[in-house]
């Protein structure tokens, strides 16, 4: 489980609606938990997407820069 206090806790409306099924009878501790354990997750398989459409397309830093209209 990931323990650390400093993850970011927001979740989307499918996150929240799984999150309920399972809250039941969960100590506010353990619904915590739980958020940044789906969070953290979620967080990783965008990095993960990040990570293929680099390879695919070779995209490099200046050309995310240029997409974001936010150059460095």
């Amino acid at each position: 489980m990931v323990s650390s206090s400093n993850q970011p806790t927001k979740l989307n409306e499918l996150q929240i609606s799984l999150l309920r099924l399972f809250e039941r009878g969960m100590s506010d501790e353990e619904v915590l938990e739980l958020r940044r354990v789906l969070v953290a997750h979620m967080s990783q398989k965008m990095l993960d997407e990040v990570e293929r459409i680099d390879a695919e397309r070779g995209y490099t830093t200046e050309d995310y820069e240029r997409m974001l209209n936010a150059p460095s």
